[in-house]
């Protein structure tokens, strides 16, 4: 790149379409199907742009609405004095697509979708989404692609966030199936003031698609947006039969392709509405696939959920009629919308939280455990992607460094050590350990083994508080192996809540909101240890007024931990071949 050319990502896509009535809806939205065609095609553009060779869509990741095209519409005064309302039409919607990282033979794809108004040059997000698309090669199939090299701190922490969601993507059909069997989920139905009752078989729709030509991608198969948009359309007639009315499509859990279709090939889309809440209901949407018209075997080829609400004519969301669901498949079908919907509502929870930073400790349970440890490990991931850090001084080569955003301020500890970057990752991540070389610490005590890689500790901190009491801490520990070759071993921190363990008055509950350590293995025998501390003013009780007193304060720390590495690393050597 030539000095003062402006950086774009090699792989990055731009898709702008002006939005006609044929793209529209009875309502004059722009139809979610044909959004759905638009957002494939565009992703799909740019993973064979990375890849150099035709890909396929796998899966697209849970998609939420933050408005539909005309709800946030503002409506030019040309059409205002003449009364039109079809406001959509002559409007623009831009998405733009890019590879974060790519895998072995599959690719997260990164897309955002806005909404321009041409009049009053207006723009509005819609939506953002992660498509995962597999590169297939000429004669093998699957085909291995080249490492991505991210140059941006967007792009570094894309790249290295989206190996966790790819985690929390294969990891999220055993999450509802262990929360289905080890949690009690509200069942019942939450808006007792409406005293109607639908049979979900009423709500029943059945609809075959004849895949011609024109619905074929550039490989020959059926395209994956036009199967999305077939899926969107049966799932919003099930909607509409409940609830008897025009609903607006909210929320699209994960698209999973299953498997191709041709041309020729017959698609038999079913949809059903699993679940009605007070304000909303979830549509679960399958499609299968057969050659011929007597053909009794067919191929389950996609599936998906979506929430739909109703909306009144100020725009709130309208009571829902009841469902009551089938004998056997329906009762299954009804609560796993009621696990979906709990987990859905975790997340937000979390994120909410993590968006406001109040409060730091979010409450631990079955429900979102994969997603509390997902947001744990990208909240430390992105730290570490900044790129503003400044060095405030280096003494007996460990290194502080300090990165000051709004009204928070981090802290960066590193040094190099002679010792392997897996026997580091196994001592730094057992906090049970931490006494013996953190002075801050005074005990840790394991309360739950989450799993391999995820432990909640009790820790009493030798910290007084204002209140003149120490300090105790419920901290949610996750640890990660590297996805790639030159990616660090991750050991994240942060706080949670859990009722076996309320606030003791004899303690003041502290909360920790990132911090962790990142291992680099830098060479045969050295490995660089990076400690990240992100706080709030105030927070750190052991930080002194001056940096210069902190960077001393954090050297001695280090040192310690230093020691305490070298000293126990035989031993974890010793535990590690006997595993």
């Amino acid at each position: 790149m030539e000095r003062g050319e402006r950086y774009r990502n090699p792989t990055e896509v731009q898709m702008s379409q002006m939005v006609l009535p044929c793209h529209t809806n009875h309502r004059g939205e722009l139809s979610i199907g044909q959004l759905l065609k638009w957002i494939d095609t565009t992703a799909c553009l740019s993973a064979e742009r990375h890849a150099g060779c035709p890909c396929v869509t796998a899966s697209v990741d849970d998609i939420y609405f933050e408005h539909t095209i005309r709800q946030i519409q503002i409506m030019p005064p040309w059409q205002q004095q003449h009364g039109k309302n079809n406001v959509c039409v002559g409007q623009v919607v831009n998405i733009k697509a890019k590879v974060n990282r790519a895998f072995n033979s599959s690719m997260e794809v990164g897309i955002q979708v806005s909404y321009e108004d041409l009049c009053s040059g207006k723009q509005w997000n819609v939506c953002k989404a992660y498509a995962t698309f597999v590169a297939q090669g000429k004669a093998t199939g699957k085909m291995k692609l080249k490492p991505l090299a991210p140059q941006t701190e967007e792009e570094k922490m894309e790249h290295s966030i989206a190996a966790e969601r790819r985690r929390m993507r294969l990891a999220h059909t055993d999450t509802l199936k262990d929360l289905l069997t080890n949690s009690t989920l509200q069942t019942e139905r939450e808006n007792g003031d409406c005293n109607t009752v639908v049979p979900a078989e009423k709500t029943r729709v059945e609809s075959v698609e004849l895949v011609l030509p024109p619905h074929a991608n550039h490989q020959g198969n059926t395209f994956g947006g036009q199967i999305m948009a077939w899926m969107e359309n049966v799932a919003t007639i099930a909607a509409s039969r409940l609830c008897h009315a025009h609903p607006t499509l909210k929320t699209i859990e994960m698209f999973h392709f299953r498997g191709p279709s041709q041309v020729g090939d017959r698609l038999l889309l079913k949809a059903i509405v699993n679940n009605a809440f007070k304000n909303s209901m979830e549509v679960g949407v399958c499609v299968e696939a057969y050659r011929q018209e007597m053909e009794v075997s067919r191929r389950h080829i996609n599936s998906a959920f979506m929430t739909f609400v109703v909306l009144d004519q100020e725009g709130q969301p309208s009571t829902i009629p009841m469902v009551k669901p089938e004998a056997g498949d329906g009762e299954r079908r009804y609560r796993e919308a009621s696990a979906r919907k709990k987990i859905r509502l975790d997340r937000k929870y979390i994120i909410s939280c993590e968006q406001t930073k109040v409060p730091l400790s979010v409450p631990w349970d079955q429900s979102n455990k994969v997603y509390l440890s997902y947001n744990n490990v990208s909240a430390l991931k992105t730290l570490v992607a900044k790129t503003n850090w400044v060095l405030a001084t280096e003494i007996d080569k460990v290194r502080m460094y300090t990165l000051e955003e709004d009204k928070y301020l981090s802290f960066r500890i590193e040094m190099s050590l002679c010792i392997d970057a897996t026997q580091a990752f196994f001592l730094l991540s057992d906090l049970r350990q931490r006494h013996e070389w953190d002075r801050h610490y005074a005990s840790a005590e394991l309360v739950q083994q989450v799993d391999e890689d995820d432990m909640i500790y009790h820790v009493l901190s030798q910290t007084v508080s204002q209140e003149n009491k120490p300090q105790d801490f419920v901290i949610l520990a996750s640890r990660r192996r590297p996805c790639d070759e030159g990616d660090p071993y991750v050991v994240a921190f942060r706080s949670v809540t859990l009722p076996t363990r309320p606030p003791n008055p004899e303690y003041t509950r502290g909360e920790t909101m990132c911090s962790g350590f990142c291992i680099w293995q830098e060479t045969a025998e050295l490995t660089k240890v990076s400690y990240y501390n992100q706080a709030a003013p105030g927070y750190l009780a052991y930080v002194t007024t001056n940096i210069a007193g902190l960077s001393s304060d954090f050297y001695v720390t280090f040192k310690a931990c230093e020691r305490f590495l070298q000293k126990n690393k035989d031993e974890i050597t010793v535990g590690l071949q006997n595993l």
